[in-house]
Parts: structure tokens; C-alpha cells; sequence
């Protein structure tokens, strides 16, 4: 099989005319260069271009001019104001060829509709050819070439830009809309949370004023004093006298008498608060400190909706973030009950944190959140048990 190319082979598109010239009556009236008004009739005419004949005209290739092409339509004249450019001249037929310049797309679509009806023999009307200019004749031209030869290396790096801004815009709004639809279906967050330590109490064993002996937020080890407190001997002696002992004399006697005594730790604490001031009156069984062991564990107490039931259940894994510190942590919720024990709107859980939580952060808020999300670990155990 002969598979040479033939180079000489010319295709038919390539030699044939571009634009269809039929012969249409029309009236060409423009100016010369001298200013002097022609009048000429038209020979043949195309979408780019016609010829006319020039009489007694001096006319040269390459001449440029502004004129107006008439025609006669169904008892009605139709003008096109026209630029044209010469480019033949036949001197002795005495034909001139022109080509269009600057022709409007309203003025090139009448040509047209004008050229088609006459090699259709239809008949020209007004109404068709006003319905021909309401359309849209002509479609918007590519501002580049397939290949995008016309854009330079800034217009392309700035068109890839464009495109990388709109592509990340657009992913972080889908990543926005995903963190909010999984945070709606899959986090569920606790209404309030605590840093919580088992706090003991100190209680005035006697009617009296009292006196710390250690600073605020101080450290005390166990059995060592906390504070002083002084009562009356008739305090101390109240329920040990007869009625013979508690005459006047010997009351005002007593009472004029004070006893002074200490409040030991019973424990390695710190004093979280101190609910009587030094020189304050504290009534017999009133709290006065109450300290913090130093040796206990940390827990997080969380309240969640009653409505989160199913997920503030013992067992599940929790997240939490204590204020002040700049990384979250893990716990595990180890009891669930009623707040305050009754018929309530809220759960109280404890969470045992994984880490130990240290008591200087008693009472620091915490932000409590459950994942029920898929996370690493429950994809790596779906994709072992289907033996991936």
C-alpha cells in the first residue's frame, strides 16, 4: 500500500471563493479624496466586498473611502453606510473591486440575508429582514487558540493563580461544611467541666476566734497546726458546771478567762480557701478550711444533656482541655448519675484522666467533648477484620 503523501494535492476548501458574489441592484454613492460626491451602480456584490463600474472616475488600488450602499426593497430604499479599500482596478472595463472595512455585525448579517435570498429566489421583505437583525447572527470569538499561544508567561501564571485561589477557597469551605456537619452528627460537648479533687474540711471545735498560721494557698503536712483559735473558759467548761458553779460572779469570772488551742492538718494538704478570716468569730462546728490532698488523684467532673445519654455512658473514651494549658488530653468516663441525685435535665459524670492531673489545678474549668466519629484506630480494626 502506497502511503507517500502528495504534496501538490490543493483541497477544495483552500482555492474556492470565500464569500458568494451574486449580482444584486444597488446604488453606491461616496466621496473622493477631492470631495466630490460619486454615484455609481454596482456590479456584483458579497459579504466582503463588491465591484462598481467607474465611469470618468480617477481611481487607484490601495484607495481608502466612506460611503453608502442603497438598495430598493418592496417599494421601501434600505441604506448601508459602508468603508471600503480598492483593490483591483480594470482600466479598460473600467471595473473596480473593493473589500469592506469596519463593517457592523447588524450591516454584514443584512448583506447576507440580502445574498441568501436572491440565490434562493425568495422575495425580500421588510418583515424578514427585520426578523433577521433580532437575532443573534453572530457568536462571541475565543479569546485564545487551543493551544494558548496568545497568553504569555505572566498571563498564564496568573490565570493558574486565579485558578490555585479559587481551588483552595473552594476546599476550605468544603472543609468548613464537613467539620460542621461532623461536628453536628458525630461531637457531642458537655454543658460544664471541673477539675475535681476530694477536699476535706476543718471545723471549729469551739465558740472562738481564729488565726491561720499558713499563708494563702499554702502547703501543710499532716498533723501539723493550721491555725490558733482562743475560746472563754466558760465555752470550754459549758455542760461541766453545776447550777451552784454558774452564779454571776463566778460566770463573769470565767468568761473574763480565755483558753487557747491549735487546729492541726489531717493530712498532706493545701489550703484551697480559707472561709473565716483572721480575728473573725467562728461559731462551734463552722468551716474554716477547707485543704486539698497533695497525694490524690485528679479527677474531671463534666455535666452533659439528659438527651446525650447514650453517649455519656461508663466506658466511653473522652477528650478534654483544662484552661491554661495548650495541649487537649484523654480520659475515660468512669461513673454517670443524676445531678444531685433527682430527677434532673443533666448527667454528672466523673472522667478518670489517662495522665495524672495534678490538685494545683482543682477547680480549673474544662472543655469535655465525646467523638463518635470513625477515627485511625477503628479503620485499621475494619480493615483487619475484612483481612486487608
Amino acid at each position: 500500500m502506497n502511503t507517500a503523501v502528495n504534496l501538490n494535492v490543493v483541497h477544495e476548501s483552500e482555492a474556492q471563493r470565500q464569500h458568494a458574489r451574486v449580482k444584486i441592484p444597488a446604488r453606491l454613492r461616496y466621496l473622493t479624496k477631492q470631495r466630490e460626491r460619486v454615484e455609481a451602480r454596482t456590479l456584483d456584490l458579497s459579504a466582503g466586498g463588491f465591484s462598481f463600474i467607474a465611469d470618468h472616475q480617477a481611481v487607484q488600488v490601495g484607495d481608502y473611502h466612506k460611503g453608502r450602499l442603497q438598495f430598493r426593497l418592496d417599494s421601501l430604499d434600505l441604506g448601508l453606510d459602508i468603508e471600503f479599500q480598492v483593490r483591483s482596478v480594470d482600466v479598460d472595463n473600467g471595473r473596480v473591486g473593493c473589500q469592506f472595512h469596519n463593517l457592523k455585525p447588524r450591516d454584514t448579517a443584512t448583506l447576507r440575508y440580502l445574498i441568501s435570498a436572491h440565490l434562493g429566489g425568495e422575495l425580500v421583505s421588510v418583515g424578514d429582514l427585520l426578523s433577521t437583525l433580532q437575532r443573534e447572527n453572530f457568536t462571541k470569538p475565543r479569546k485564545n487558540g487551543a493551544s494558548g499561544s496568545g497568553m504569555g508567561v505572566f498571563g498564564r501564571l496568573k490565570a493558574v493563580s486565579f485558578s490555585l485561589a479559587i481551588f483552595l477557597v473552594g476546599l476550605a469551605a468544603f472543609g468548613f461544611i464537613f467539620k460542621s456537619i461532623y461536628g453536628l452528627y458525630f461531637v457531642t460537648h458537655a454543658q460544664s467541666g471541673l477539675v475535681n479533687v476530694p477536699s476535706l474540711q476543718v471545723t471549729m471545735p469551739r465558740e472562738g476566734t481564729v488565726q491561720s498560721l499558713v499563708g494563702p494557698e499554702g502547703t501543710v503536712d499532716k498533723g501539723a497546726p493550721i491555725a490558733a483559735f482562743s475560746a472563754t473558759m466558760l465555752e470550754m467548761l459549758k455542760g461541766h458546771l453545776s447550777d451552784e458553779q454558774l452564779s454571776p460572779a463566778n460566770v463573769e469570772a470565767l468568761f473574763g478567762k480565755q483558753m487557747k488551742g491549735t487546729l492541726t492538718s489531717p493530712c498532706n494538704c493545701k489550703v484551697a480557701r480559707q472561709l473565716v478570716a483572721d480575728g473573725q468569730f467562728a461559731s462551734k462546728g463552722e468551716v474554716i478550711f477547707e485543704l486539698v490532698p497533695q497525694d490524690t488523684q485528679a479527677t474531671v467532673l463534666a455535666s452533659f444533656p439528659y438527651r446525650n445519654f447514650a453517649q455519656a455512658r461508663p466506658g466511653t473514651p473522652v477528650s478534654f482541655w483544662v484552661a491554661g494549658e495548650d495541649q487537649p488530653r484523654v480520659g475515660k468516663i468512669v461513673s454517670s448519675s443524676l445531678h444531685e441525685g433527682g430527677l434532673a435535665s443533666d448527667i454528672r459524670v466523673v472522667i478518670q484522666p489517662e495522665e495524672p492531673l495534678t490538685s494545683s489545678l482543682a477547680g480549673q474549668p474544662v472543655e469535655v467533648v465525646i467523638d463518635r466519629g470513625p477515627s485511625l484506630d477503628w479503620l485499621l480494626d475494619k480493615a483487619l477484620a475484612a483481612g486487608i
